[in-house]
């Protein structure tokens, strides 16, 4: 079993019982982006959190070691040497797919605006080291059916 299969599983458990990525995330106890992120194959699970999801969602006990892997973060594009805007590449690689779940999810079949967006970009002091957030907002564009 590997991280694809287990993501399939996930995904089509998910679909079959209407259960949503914020009731999972309450379930496993973290944060939302994150858990749709590793159920998607792209970041790694606490083995703990892995077993509560599998249980959760009624999965094959093998599929929690899975969720632990450390995963293969590789998306085919061309990346930019810069290192900023490298990271914002690296961003949309591993939680592109995790993004367009929630969108969708949230929004229904349809994406966010480039063109009606918004977006903030602040330093905000932590004890920890100072961290940069970006804060986005567009327009939800819901897509036509005919």
């Amino acid at each position: 079993m590997d991280k694809a299969e287990v993501t399939e599983m996930i995904l089509s458990t998910k679909k079959q019982t209407g259960v949503t990525w914020a009731s999972i995330a309450e379930e496993v106890g973290m944060s939302q982006v994150f858990v749709t992120s590793a159920c998607l194959g792209m970041n790694s699970m606490p083995r703990d959190k892995a077993d509560k999801l599998v249980t959760y969602l009624g999965l094959p006990q093998e599929a929690g070691p899975v969720l632990a892997e450390y995963p293969k973060k590789m998306f085919e594009q061309s990346i930019p040497t810069d290192p900023c805007i490298y990271r914002f590449y690296e961003i949309v690689g591993v939680y592109g797919e995790t993004l367009k779940e929630l969108i969708q999810e949230k929004g229904g079949d349809g994406i966010m605006s480039a063109i009606d967006f918004e977006m903030y970009v602040d330093k905000i002091p932590d004890p920890k080291g100072d961290r940069i957030e970006v804060k986005m907002s567009g327009k939800f564009l819901p897509y036509k059916s005919w």
